[in-house]
């Protein structure tokens, strides 16, 4: 066999295996996924096992990856928010960009580069990528005026780093003339005023007559795309100029969550952008990087001209407004990260020779320690803001209805039983839901279908004792988490009881595949069960409430919830709470109705909790737990230990009660890649 490889087939397979590999190790590091095409790269490309060549394939399909991967940029971009916050947002975006600029800039002219060189080197660290903010919103901090700010600053940052790199490149491949500035100034003016006025007026008109047929749809985004880049070549202009502002026409007709643009982030993230990032991989010379001491000169003056402008400008916008220390701290966190634009102009500056190969890897180097210190940062202070943030109302308007997933004829009345508690407990009128998922292929599923619907009846019989109303629900889907959650979406449900046995296999989680799944797919109240005495015999109810979980959006309710439980089951409520002020909890209790006294007592560390105060549950109490999801305010690592230490003492019956969580987290910023749910240490959920 050739070395590198020849063969296309054994190419692509290495390439895909590599995409499969690499983000699912980063993942298990707590790494952004971005970051797994590039390391693959190095490993296998010329410079490393020389598997894979950087050839004319490589280089194609990395073109398109680079040209997605900036067209995304434009359509992410956040125009309301600058507009709405545009005096901030332009402070701080230039502010953002200027003075990495000018550090990148002194570092390149320090270096011995040439101007052209160094202002674009000034560029590549004044651009940032908004890695972070998925957890932001997912901790619920969006609204916090830092965010904003440094959201809105985005555009013009991104804005900016394009503009310089049109200029440079322009400057770069001709004299720097007169006639040379007047044709670059009325090309590139002509082509964005093109670009940006007559696409709207074509997507306005073609959207509204394609019929949303999703594939017309996307081959005219793809042909919006890659004809604004060949335009831009005509214009002299670098294709991925024409990529961007054709994100920055589309951006308000495609929306963020909408299919279509799942449908362009799919396509890309799935294997255009992994290639793009394998070749920029490809690029780097780890020997280079560890034989010259100069190399690492290099990546010190590069890393410190990103670190420490972009830390300045935070500082400086927060004295100007006013932002705390955590706010100042969680901006420089949102905009250390480089990505999306800095690889972009690294790669076009390393093609068009300003950038040398010991450059580049210093780029890279600092790309791959500001992808991670950039989510650390976003991580650990958005959740010291989010528990000292009012907490904004729950939305009131959606039906309550309780959807209850019976796999077990064993467990259906116990899991009925809660059902008819809590639909009394939230005073709804609407029918329980019981559902039965067939785990078959559509076209094979008659016989499984009908036996579901026996089981069912059981549950209607039963259902018509109580004289409680059900509305039974089958669904046919090869994963049965994706069944419920599909139920989930289309019944709109608000609540899930689900039964578990009390086990858990070998990597699984929390519960096992099937309620971890639809516990990461959805933000409903959830509750998982394993009931081990009839709920009406329960003389006592153990509440077990870790630290910040006042601080979620459906914590009052959770309580009101419980204490509706605790009145109907006629016993007494006893909370334990864990490393956390237990006057917080002690007024949360007082105010929520109904007006039953929990018995609140303090935790000082979980190891106190298991070895004193869980030692006294009996056979007949109920433990609740008030858990929460991965990357949320309150979600602390040992919470994926509890329920399987609760369920092994085999004493009482056990739920882990998941409040309701905000919708769907933003994603805006990440480039489709994935990130962790949570990148702290375990010492940082202690603090």
């Amino acid at each position: 066999m050739d070395i590198p490889l020849q063969e296309p087939v054994i190419i692509f397979g290495l390439a895909v295996l590599m995409f499969l590999f690499f983000p699912i190790l980063m993942g298990k590091l707590r790494i952004p996924a971005i970051i797994g095409p590039i390391v693959a790269g190095i490993i296998i490309g010329p410079n490393g096992l020389n598997l894979l060549a950087r050839d004319s394939t490589i280089e194609l399909l990395g073109t398109v990856g680079l040209l997605f991967i900036i067209f995304i940029a434009g359509l992410e971009l956040d125009i309301d928010g600058f507009k709405k916050y545009r005096k901030r947002s332009v402070v701080f975006g230039v502010l953002s960009f200027c003075i990495p600029l000018v550090l990148g800039t002194a570092v390149g002219v320090y270096l011995g580069f040439s101007i052209p060189a160094s202002i674009l080197l000034g560029s590549i660290v004044g651009s940032h990528t908004l890695l972070g903010y998925p957890i932001v919103s997912r901790l619920g901090v969006t609204k916090n005026k830092a965010v904003t700010t440094a959201i809105g600053g985005t555009l013009l940052t991104d804005t900016l780093a394009m503009l310089v790199l049109a200029v440079i490149t322009g400057a770069a491949e001709g004299e720097l003339s007169v006639g040379f500035w007047a044709q670059l100034i009325i090309a590139t003016t002509l082509f964005a005023l093109g670009v940006l006025v007559l696409t709207p007026y074509l997507s306005k008109w073609f959207f509204k007559n394609s019929n949303n047929d999703g594939a017309t749809e996307f081959n005219f985004v793809m042909a919006v795309l890659f004809v604004a880049g060949s335009i831009a070549l005509f214009a002299g202009l670098q294709p991925i100029i024409g990529a961007f502002l054709a994100g920055l026409a589309l951006n308000r007709y495609i929306y963020d969550h909408g299919p279509l643009m799942n449908r362009i982030r799919f396509t890309a993230n799935a294997l255009f952008i992994p290639f793009f990032l394998l070749s920029v991989g490809m690029l780097m010379d780890l020997s280079v990087l560890i034989s010259s001491p100069e190399a690492w000169v290099v990546t010190g003056l590069i890393l410190f001209a990103v670190i420490f402008g972009k830390a300045l400008a935070g500082w400086i916008t927060s004295k100007v407004y006013g932002y705390t220390v955590k706010e100042r701290k969680l901006i420089f966190g949102l905009s250390i990260s480089q990505a999306a634009a800095t690889l972009a102009s690294t790669l076009v500056g390393f093609e068009i020779g300003l950038l040398n190969q010991q450059t580049v890897n210093a780029v890279i180097v600092m790309i791959l320690l500001t992808c991670i210190l950039g989510p650390y940062f976003s991580e650990k202070y958005a959740r010291k803001l989010a528990t000292r943030q009012e907490q904004s109302p729950q939305d009131e308007t959606m039906p309550e209805r309780i959807l209850i997933p019976l796999a077990n004829p064993g467990t259906m009345e116990s899991l009925m039983d809660l059902g008819f508690i809590l639909k009394k407990a939230k005073g709804t009128e609407e029918p329980l839901y019981p559902l039965s998922v067939v785990q078959k292929d559509l076209k094979k599923a008659t016989a499984e279908v009908a036996h579901a619907e026996r089981m069912l009846g059981h549950s209607v019989i039963y259902a018509s004792g109580a004289d409680v109303p059900v509305k039974l629900l089958t669904r046919v889907d090869r994963n049965i988490g994706l069944g419920i959650e599909r139920a989930v979406a289309e019944e709109r449900i608000t609540t899930i009881i689900a039964g578990w046995n009390g086990q858990k296999v070998g990597s699984q989680k929390i519960f096992g595949g099937i309620i971890d799944n639809f516990l990461e797919h959805t933000y409903q109240r959830s509750l998982i069960t394993k009931i081990q005495h009839p709920l009406n015999m329960t003389e006592r109810i153990i509440m077990i409430i870790p630290n910040n979980v006042a601080f979620k959006p459906g914590f009052d309710d959770s309580i009101s919830i419980i204490k509706d439980i605790a009145v109907q089951l006629n016993a007494s409520l006893k909370g334990y709470v864990v490393k956390d002020n237990l006057d917080t909890y002690q007024s949360v209790s007082d105010r929520i109705r109904p007006g039953i006294q929990i018995d609140l007592c303090s935790a000082e560390s979980w190891e106190s909790l298991y070895e004193e105060n869980l030692q006294d549950i009996k056979n007949n109490d109920l433990v609740i737990l008030v858990s929460a999801r991965r990357g949320t305010v309150a979600w602390h690592p040992e919470l994926e230990r509890l329920p399987k230490i609760l369920a092994d003492m085999s004493r009482g019956s056990l739920i882990v009660f998941y409040p309701t969580e905000m919708k769907e987290a933003d994603i805006r910023g990440t480039r489709g890649t994935e990130l962790p749910k949570e990148v702290l240490f375990r010492s940082d959920y202690n603090d």
